[in-house]
């Protein structure tokens, strides 16, 4: 297999309205980033996810985009912009663009016209249809937006101020090529794809994701714009299996580098249920069943994984399947230790890396996200009380993982010196944050600082096979194996006391939050114990 950079790379996520405000008005924006380019070199990652800062107005926080070649004013501007990729790159940081491409805003030019002039061009960029069908929103509700002046139904998969592109357009394919190739002439290293799988959708089928033509789209796009450029790119991808995530990321089909899978994630719910009904703990066992697919059937040469607990439309991992209270920073290593050495390129969503937790929402009030709130809305329609409502947002809404970054102890943990941020710090910022991490030698911070070194140094997390070994339920354990060489990774996924029967003598530990002889001489786990070492 053919190396690349990223093979060896962690990418760390920055949603920038969270990250820090440098101009004290409580939105977090690009000179806040710059700001903080040391701590984000000292953690030691190879690239920074960016979400979106392109032109919005904001009504999905950006994933609505006006314009894909200007920057949101309250991020900054196109100056701004350029000295972060120059001041990132310096550091061997590279700058990892958010690519939105199955909708834009309603606001942006294209769409402005498309209304406008039912006989303009742009008209054909959008999916104009004079009946809507059964097709839903994410958002909730109907997806498709009833337009007075021309008398059409456009189609929207997400918010009604989100209309979904016509891949089928020739002309609009194009444009979007040449702006990315903006991009990339001004030295970004790559793209993270949103809901990349939506844009070969045929809505007359009902088809949304994986449609007929994606692939080909992917094929184009790739000649267009990045394949000939050492560059990242992944893909939101929900609906792939292993077999899928080959079409995507094989080397042979020239399409992306990897895919983001979201198998995993679906266990924070109960079986064929909605997010909001979560499950009140976590199948262990369908965790192993499910990354141990993933591990052995896209293999090595044949496809590319990535590896994430957290991200921006995630509650945070520690809340809703580690220990956020006793166990808060051993169950933080042991997830980290866990998910970091498995094949794939591994992301840490900023806060992740110091044990951010999710948020106490006692209000809806407090809520800022177009989906929890729509689902509030839908849900108190349905007589759903308003304490079990706050109760699955407090566990799995999205607004958990965008409350600011906790850097210190002091005014708004530091975010901003405004009176009122975005959204309200979490109140535990003062037990929780960057300083503290820094001044603990032994804390979460170091853990994931060692994992990442470890990624980029060591060729067997790359390279080496992965085998499940058969252990008591909530033991997850693994052992991966490059010629000679044996690495045995294991991990109490519990707050419970567990028995390790397994034999195993070991030459070196790579990295644990316990002591290894310990468990090898007693054979058993306390809770969260976690280790790796080189058999």
């Amino acid at each position: 297999m053919e190396k690349h950079w990223w093979h060896k790379a962690t990418v760390y996520q920055i949603y920038p309205r969270s990250f820090k405000d440098s101009s004290g008005n409580g939105v977090g924006d690009l000179n806040g980033i710059i700001s903080q380019l040391d701590y984000i070199q000292k953690l030691g990652v190879t690239a920074i996810w960016l979400s979106p800062v392109y032109q919005s107005p904001m009504d999905d926080n950006g994933y609505d985009i006006s314009d894909y070649q200007a920057i949101a004013d309250i991020f900054g501007n196109m100056a701004d912009m350029d000295r972060l990729l120059e001041e990132a790159n310096a550091r061997g940081i590279k700058i990892i663009m958010d690519l939105v491409v199955n909708h834009t805003s309603d606001e942006h030019a294209w769409f402005i016209e498309a209304k406008e002039n039912p006989d303009s061009p742009e008209r054909d960029y959008y999916i104009w249809r004079d009946q809507p069908n059964e097709l839903l929103s994410t958002f909730s509700g109907s997806a498709w937006e009833y337009d007075d002046k021309s008398g059409q139904y456009y189609l929207h998969l997400f918010s009604k101020r989100q209309p979904d592109l016509n891949w089928e357009n020739k002309d609009l394919r194009q444009k979007i090529y040449d702006m990315m190739n903006f991009w990339i002439a001004k030295g970004i290293g790559g793209f993270r794809m949103d809901v990349i799988d939506l844009i070969g959708k045929v809505p007359d089928q009902l088809i949304t994701g994986n449609g007929p033509k994606l692939h080909n789209y992917l094929k184009e796009m790739n000649q267009a714009s990045f394949g000939n450029h050492d560059l990242m790119t992944v893909g939101e991808t929900w609906g792939a299996t292993p077999e899928i995530a080959k079409q995507y990321s094989s080397p042979e089909n020239h399409e992306l580098s990897m895919v983001f899978q979201f198998e995993h994630v679906g266990l924070q719910h109960k079986p064929e249920a909605p997010k909001w009904d979560f499950s009140e703990t976590l199948d262990v066992a369908a965790l192993k069943r499910i990354f141990n697919k993933w591990q052995t059937e896209l293999e090595l040469g044949q496809g590319w994984n990535s590896l994430f607990w957290n991200n921006h439309d995630l509650p945070r991992v520690l809340s809703i399947w580690g220990n956020d209270g006793t166990y808060r920073v051993k169950s933080g290593k042991a997830l980290a230790i866990l998910l970091h050495l498995m094949r794939g390129t591994p992301y840490i969503y900023q806060g992740e890396e110091i044990g951010m937790t999710n948020y106490p929402f006692k209000d809806l009030k407090e809520v800022d996200d177009i989906e929890s709130l729509n689902y509030a809305q839908e849900a108190l329609e349905a007589g759903i009380s308003k304490d079990n409502i706050l109760e699955s947002i407090r566990k799995v809404g999205r607004d958990n993982a965008r409350t600011p970054m906790q850097w210190d102890g002091s005014k708004n943990a530091g975010f901003s010196e405004a009176d009122e941020t975005w959204l309200t710090v979490n109140p535990n910022y003062k037990e929780i944050n960057v300083k503290s991490a820094l001044e603990d030698k032994d804390s979460l911070f170091y853990t994931y600082q060692h994992l990442i070194t470890l990624r980029q140094k060591e060729d067997w997390l790359v390279d080496a096979d992965f085998e499940l070994l058969d252990t008591a339920e909530k033991v997850f354990a693994y052992k991966r194996t490059l010629n000679d060489d044996s690495y045995l990774v294991v991990v109490n996924v519990s707050d419970e006391e567990s028995d390790f029967e397994l034999d195993f003598d070991f030459d070196q530990v790579i990295i644990s939050n316990t002591e290894v002889a310990t468990i090898q001489q007693k054979k058993q786990l306390a809770a969260w114990d976690a280790f790796c070492v080189k058999l």
